[in-house]
């Protein structure tokens, strides 16, 4: 595989249709706009409409904006419904909206944020549109992870929803973490079925409004010397779309940059943490998602099925 994997390496898209998650700026839009204008019909799965309309305007290809706000599972479930009726099949599914470093606070389900949003929320919208991507040979899941899924990073199944103590970087860990621990159960689920796989994928230090909610303390540093540090959002979604499209994709599999520190370059195969790999974690964690989402999939655990690496 190709180290400089970068636009004009993605194949051609028409006849496909696409679900990105959180497309109306930064790492989704960029991932939603490549995939448009290689061919891709293309949802902007987006919480504000407004502003998902204006990035419709901003991409030359088929796009249509949809409203999905993943902090309530009942936006969810509308959400689902009426991708169901506008499209007997989906080919791609990109969980890409998310948020980090935020306040502590719930979603309209009483989960903590970041948990609640990055993981939870997107659990339950691949639950209920898997039905669109199992018969379609070649559709996939990509789930965008984080580096921060290294940093105090835990499964909290005492605590899950920080109720007891609160720390916006390890909930932010704990939910990049259960993002790859979701997709290697979900890969583990899918392959009996030989249509459909799913893969994870992280932008590095990407320039995006992402980092709004971080510390004053570490937001300040990083906003000066974000040109010497991070990439920009068209850098940041290549390893995203690169997962989505590379015909060489293998499911399990997990992309990021090829700079140091996994912090800026073009896009390539990267390891996950050793943590990310507990299959009886990812067992349990599933299970939870399943009884906390109320969401089952159309997929079954393996009797006897080999970790994912």
């Amino acid at each position: 595989m190709s180290d400089t994997w970068n636009e004009q390496s993605i194949p051609d898209q028409h006849g496909r249709v696409a679900i990105v998650t959180g497309a109306n700026t930064g790492l989704g839009f960029e991932t939603a706009r490549m995939l448009a204008e290689h061919g891709a019909e293309v949802v902007l799965a987006v919480r504000d409409v407004e502003k998902g309309e204006q990035a419709a305007a901003r991409i030359a290809g088929n796009v249509r904006v949809l409203a999905l706000d993943l902090t309530s599972l009942d936006s969810v479930q509308a959400a689902a419904a009426d991708l169901h009726e506008a499209f007997p099949r989906i080919d791609l599914l990109i969980n890409n909206a998310g948020v980090m470093y935020t306040p502590k606070r719930t979603t309209a389900d009483g989960f903590e944020l970041q948990f609640g949003t990055n993981h939870l929320g997107h659990f339950a919208l691949t639950g209920l549109l898997l039905d669109r991507l199992l018969p379609v040979l070649g559709s996939r899941i990509v789930t965008v992870s984080s580096t921060g899924h290294r940093i105090q990073a835990d499964i909290h199944f005492d605590d899950l929803q920080w109720e007891r103590s609160y720390s916006r970087a390890a909930a932010y860990g704990q939910a990049k973490l259960a993002n790859l621990m979701f997709t290697y159960e979900l890969q583990r689920r899918l392959a009996p079925h030989g249509t459909t796989i799913a893969a994870a994928a992280h932008p590095g230090v990407s320039n995006t409004e992402l980092m709004r909610n971080a510390p004053t303390a570490l937001r300040v540093p990083i906003g000066w010397l974000a040109p010497m540090l991070t990439q920009v959002p068209a850098m940041g979604a290549l390893p995203t779309v690169r997962a989505a499209t590379d015909p060489g994709v293998l499911g399990a599999q997990y992309y990021g940059p090829s700079g140091r520190g996994e912090a800026r370059g073009y896009p390539r195969l990267v390891a996950s943490s050793s943590a990310s790999h507990d299959y009886a974690i990812q067992q349990r964690l599933w299970t939870v998602s399943e009884e906390l989402t109320g969401v089952t999939f159309p997929v079954v655990a393996a009797v006897s099925a080999t970790p994912s690496r």
